[in-house]
């Protein structure tokens, strides 16, 4: 580099090799700025009070009052019913419990389950959640099977996923995790609670994309202008899929009421706008993917120009689109796949009526999969140009090998 970057360039943080003009770095800062301070003000207009939060779920109850669910012991389980026994008598389907704790400690109980809960592998000694309904007194409570009782597999399948990690990735996996933790206590914090109040779906969806991408890049990737320039060119594909996600709404005219839990929602929650609600859902889906196509577009080009420091801007993108190509093919499996198996079930009986696909695609279950599939790839598509171009644009220039 000459002496005219001596006080006008500025070193990456990870990026030693390289020095960065002033203009590029700037205008990039600067940006991420406005869309930081936009996502701050934001969160502060659209979070919501404790007490619009109460005025919604003050009245929506679980189960009527006094019920409760405690934990309870299979002592043995009976055969499932076979067509003769179903509706008689019989003891077929059901099982001896006792309770663990509660109100009703000690107490035992027998409690019909389905085939698919035998099916399921659930044997004697095995902890179960059952739904216990005072009655006038205690001994005339009621108990049902509510559940069987997961936590320990599930904590241990955590314990491993948390340990790979962190043997893998080690420091980076440690702050990814972090990372992951934010997330989810913004979706629980602010997401869900800004939703029930009736605040506009999209625009809680980019307010917390924005505040997620920020503290997730920045804490995984370190402060650097090369995860700047990937802040950036994901900032760019959420806005993108944003669009998208409402355009595609509204014109293929879906409700967002496909499924039990939001038809509850409708009728809890009068305030919720389900298109709206629909098209948050879009922009949220995505980031993950998102995030990692345009951090490794980003490292792609800084690390093209740390080999070829002769190379113009316009190779660089060239060079930098080839690889993003590739992954373009790779990640729209995996936004395909993943929403495949998350709606395996309404494949399968789809397939079983066996309708044509202009029928199918009348139906909301399949529209909104679709949609949401779309939607989402079409933002992560853009989003590898965007990136390539904003990181060829903020890279140093070519200079000459005698340089």
């Amino acid at each position: 580099m000459g002496a005219g970057h001596s006080h006008g360039s500025h070193r990456a943080g990870g990026d030693a090799d390289l020095v960065v003009a002033r203009a590029p770095r700037l205008v990039l800062l600067a940006t991420l700025a406005i869309a930081g301070i936009a996502a701050l003000a934001g969160i502060l207009l659209l979070w919501p009070s404790s007490a619009e939060v109460d005025r919604v779920t003050q009245d929506v109850t679980f189960a009527a009052p006094g019920v409760t669910f405690p934990n309870a012991t299979v002592e043995s389980i009976n055969a499932p019913c076979t067509a003769a026994e179903t509706g008689s008598d019989s003891d077929c389907g059901r099982m001896e419990v006792t309770v663990a704790d509660g109100a009703g400690k000690g107490d035992r109980a027998t409690v019909q389950i389905s085939p698919q809960v035998q099916d399921s592998g659930l044997s004697v000694g095995d902890r179960v959640k059952l739904q216990r309904t005072p009655g006038a007194d205690d001994a005339d409570a009621a108990y049902s099977y509510f559940g069987t009782v997961r936590t320990g597999p599930v904590v241990v399948l955590l314990l491993v996923f948390v340990g790979l990690v962190l043997a893998v990735a080690r420091w980076r996996g440690l702050f990814a995790l972090v990372g992951l933790a934010f997330s989810g206590l913004v979706i629980w914090r602010f997401v869900l609670p800004a939703l029930l109040v009736g605040e506009s779906g999209v625009a809680v969806a980019l307010t917390s994309a924005a505040l997620i991408m920020f503290v997730v890049l920045y804490t995984t990737h370190g402060f650097s202008l090369r995860t700047s320039t990937a802040l950036a060119g994901t900032l760019a594909g959420v806005l993108v899929t944003a669009g998208i996600g409402v355009v595609a709404t509204a014109a293929t005219r879906l409700t967002g009421i496909a499924d039990e839990q939001a038809g509850i929602l409708s009728a809890l929650v009068g305030d919720l706008g389900f298109q709206d609600l629909f098209a948050c859902a879009v922009i949220i889906a995505g980031l993950g993917v998102l995030n990692d196509v345009t951090i490794t577009q980003s490292s792609a080009v800084w690390e093209i120009r740390a080999a070829s420091p002769a190379m113009g801007r316009a190779q660089l993108f060239a060079s930098g689109m080839r690889i993003g190509r590739d992954h373009i093919a790779s990640t729209i499996y995996t936004i395909v796949f993943a929403y495949a198996g998350t709606a395996l079930a309404v494949l399968l009986v789809l397939r079983l009526y066996g309708l044509p696909w202009d029928v199918l695609l009348a139906t909301e279950d399949i529209t909104e999969e679709i949609v949401r599939t779309l939607a989402s790839s079409i933002g992560l598509v853009l989003a590898v140009p965007l990136t390539t171009a904003i990181a060829a644009l903020v890279v140093p220039g070519a200079r000459s090998l005698s340089e």
